[in-house]
């Protein structure tokens, strides 16, 4: 039997159009596209053209493929919508989506804030911090691995309490800490040996990288954040109002930045 392979300009274009269609809502989460010759029918082309078309996104998790007299393929439930420099903690993102989430405590330390983390605290270099690491899960499938930092002088006791919840609302509740003001730089890295491990993926499978910092309504800025997100498990969406378009500019290391705002 001849190999599966991602075909031509052709199935390429099919790809295209079927995540077009899932960013508009045509095919929703859980929507079935059809059988192998229904998908085939529905765009024109071969099965084999077809076939060449659904192997990267069935690989990527965009798509699945059901056996069975009710199988075809299709879209993939489990991606959870994310919004871009959004202030909801994860746990209440998958909540709010319907996911069950759960979050594992992986390590915890007091440091001293580095140059780079100095600067996007906005606090002196050396400065105590809390450091976070967790892994977070939906449906018990590796999602994010996150590293969270948080100045001790404005949460003295944090690595003292529970933090396998939602740390926002930790922060709320115990500090009087709310994010009303959140920046978000995001990036496609490839994953580590050791991040792949903890994510259950290949080495080098693309992550989108979410480096975060939010500030509280007096202009402390109370987190800095570095999460690693799989790319076949999260969906980020930017919205924007008031008739402003998004700004692209080159960076000091030479790549584009889009910045999209309110």
């Amino acid at each position: 039997m001849a190999s599966e392979s991602e075909g031509g300009p052709v199935a390429e274009e099919i790809r295209r159009r079927i995540l077009r269609m899932i960013a508009a809502g045509t095919l929703p989460p859980g929507s079935r596209l059809g059988s192998e010759r229904e998908v085939s029918e529905r765009f024109g082309v071969s099965r084999v053209t077809i076939r060449s078309a659904i192997l990267p996104l069935t690989r990527a998790g965009v798509l699945e493929r059901r056996t069975g007299r009710s199988g075809g393929t299709f879209v993939r439930s489990d991606v959870m919508g994310r919004e871009a420099a959004e202030q909801l903690g994860l746990p209440e993102r998958l909540a709010a989506g319907g996911h069950s989430a759960s979050s594992t405590v992986l390590a915890t330390r007091r440091a001293p804030a580095t140059p780079l983390e100095a600067e996007a605290l906005r606090v002196p270099v050396g400065e105590e911090l809390a450091v976070i690491e967790r892994l977070r899960s939906a449906e018990g499938i590796p999602l994010s691995l996150d590293r969270a930092h948080f100045p001790l002088a404005l949460a003295p006791d944090l690595l003292d309490q529970p933090l396998s919840g939602s740390l926002y609302v930790l922060l709320r509740d115990r500090y009087g800490l709310r994010p009303e003001k959140v920046e978000e730089e995001i990036m496609v890295v490839g994953a580590s040996r050791r991040e792949a491990k903890l994510l259950e993926v290949a080495e080098r499978f693309p992550l989108v990288q979410v480096v975060r910092v939010a500030e509280d309504a007096s202009g402390r800025r109370f987190e800095y954040s570095e999460d690693l997100f799989r790319s076949d498990r999260v969906r980020l969406i930017a919205r924007r109002s008031g008739g402003r378009t998004p700004v692209e500019s080159r960076s000091a290391d030479g790549l584009i930045e889009l910045t999209v705002a309110p």
